[in-house]
């Protein structure tokens, strides 16, 4: 196991990571739960989605960890899946065979921009004032979806008809009234997460989802009432494995020429999502923790295959919503709760078995993993969302050239809910800025055509 993942080289013990691939997992489980209430909703089999949001997660998971040896864990991505159900199915009337069949799409884009190195000059093109952004503005993203999974901060819609819809409306932010049981648990959860953090306690993370998840008992947080047998569950997988490749799937997405064009869109809108939400993942945490060395930047810029981990990670990551669309699930990605287990110490692939392993046997002890409640999962997020955050004081602030960019990148993650809109605010600021300082000729032309490629994404998302 020691030369396998060279746990002495990266700083690191069996213990630490296999407490940080529990930390990851629990931070990140809510998916299995989430993801078919989602996806379910376009007459999908819950159980079919269910056990293929298992079965690409440990896919996926299983290649960063073993291929890349990164503890990094992949499953299928918040934000892609509403996109999937309310945008894509609901808005634009496409069934969920077709909107699966347009991921699966989706997934070989990346796998060739991947082999042909486009995502690795995307990376290196990325200015350092804007990688230090994206890291920081991740961390303010965790922090915030942390705060959002327990309603501490609440939206009082300006048109409850259409948000009634699933559709993003205006809304009017507010602190939600501290009058919920779950906040409650939550708050004891976030000061045992801050205490344990700050007296250096061994495996604190994980301790804190343990403990809040065991006091949310008594509250009625923590319960056992959304469960299903595991017999029906594997009983409606067939339904969803290989849908693409039915009369359902790709002949019906092709048989009508005039969708033609929204097929390439929405295909286009899915992939930029998905690219932009994995890289800013691999630079916002991977450069601050020292993951991906400078050694590490080097082979990725001048070698040649897959010479560096960085190049095995965007490989894995490639490959896996591909994979997760057969099986039937939406746009599996690199998940930003992967912080949370680096945060508690994990530095290896180690730290992603150990994630595969419990994604795993989460499908025979479903009850007791969806048990735990976002709340006790939640203090956590925000704690890593602070720590992570530590990375923008790397930002010129007082250079208002370098700050605008940055400020943009890093606010825009957090208020739009999606790393790549975080990403496009960044880019199209720092070439607004280079521009209006007659320094146009310094802005590399990848990030000229990728802020072009986020405009045109925004236009086409607009017509949809």
């Amino acid at each position: 196991m020691e030369k396998f993942f060279h746990l002495k080289e990266n700083g690191t013990t069996v213990s630490t990571e296999i407490l940080a691939g529990l930390t990851t997992f629990f931070a990140m489980a809510y998916i299995i739960v989430v993801n078919p209430q989602i996806l379910s909703q376009t007459g999908m089999p819950w159980g079919g989605v269910f056990l293929a949001t298992i079965i690409a997660a440990i896919i996926g998971t299983l290649v960063m960890g073993l291929f890349a040896n990164v503890p990094y864990a992949q499953a299928a991505g918040m934000g892609l899946n509403a996109f999937f159900t309310y945008t894509v199915c609901f808005g634009l009337g496409f069934s969920w065979q077709q909107t699966m069949c347009m991921v699966f799409l989706c997934g070989l884009i990346n796998i060739i921009i991947t082999v042909t190195k486009i995502r690795k000059m995307i990376i290196m093109a990325i200015p350092e004032s804007l990688q230090h952004a994206i890291g920081g503005g991740i961390g303010l993203f965790v922090a915030y979806v942390g705060m959002l999974n327990v309603g501490l901060i609440k939206f009082t819609p300006g048109d409850p008809k259409a948000a009634a819809k699933g559709g993003a409306v205006a809304a009017t932010p507010g602190l939600a009234n501290f009058n919920d049981k779950v906040l409650w648990v939550f708050l004891i959860g976030l000061v045992l997460a801050i205490v344990f953090t700050v007296m250096k306690v061994k495996g604190g993370m994980l301790l804190a989802i343990a403990v809040t998840t065991v006091i949310g008992i008594p509250f009625g947080v923590t319960t056992w009432s959304d469960s299903q047998s595991l017999g029906r569950t594997f009983s409606e997988l067939p339904q969803t494995f290989g849908a693409i490749f039915s009369a359902e799937g790709f002949p019906a997405l092709f048989s009508d020429p005039a969708k033609l064009p929204l097929v390439i869109v929405t295909i286009f809108a899915f992939s930029m999502s998905d690219t932009f939400d994995t890289l800013g993942t691999f630079i916002g945490t991977g450069r601050r923790t020292g993951i991906f060395s400078a050694e590490d930047e080097k082979a990725l810029e001048n070698g040649h295959g897959f010479s560096s981990k960085m190049d095995k990670a965007l490989f894995a990551d490639s490959i896996a919503t591909s994979i997760g669309a057969i099986c039937g699930t939406s746009n599996t990605t690199t998940y930003v709760e992967s912080s949370a287990g680096i945060a508690a110490g994990g530095r290896t692939g180690l730290t992603s078995v150990v994630v595969a392993i419990c994604f795993a046997l989460s499908v025979f002890f479903a009850p007791v993993i969806s048990a735990v409640p976002s709340a006790a999962t939640a203090g956590v997020l925000v704690i890593v969302g602070c720590m992570m955050a530590a990375s923008l004081k790397e930002v010129k602030w007082d250079d208002i050239a370098e700050a605008i960019p940055a400020f943009f990148a890093a606010v825009f993650m957090a208020f739009s809910y999606s790393i790549s809109y975080g990403i496009a605010g960044g880019f199209i600021m720092y070439c607004i800025v280079k521009t209006c300082k007659g320094k146009a000729k310094e802005v590399h032309p990848i990030i000229w055509i990728v802020s072009a490629l986020f405009i045109l994404d925004f236009v086409c998302m607009a017509i949809l």
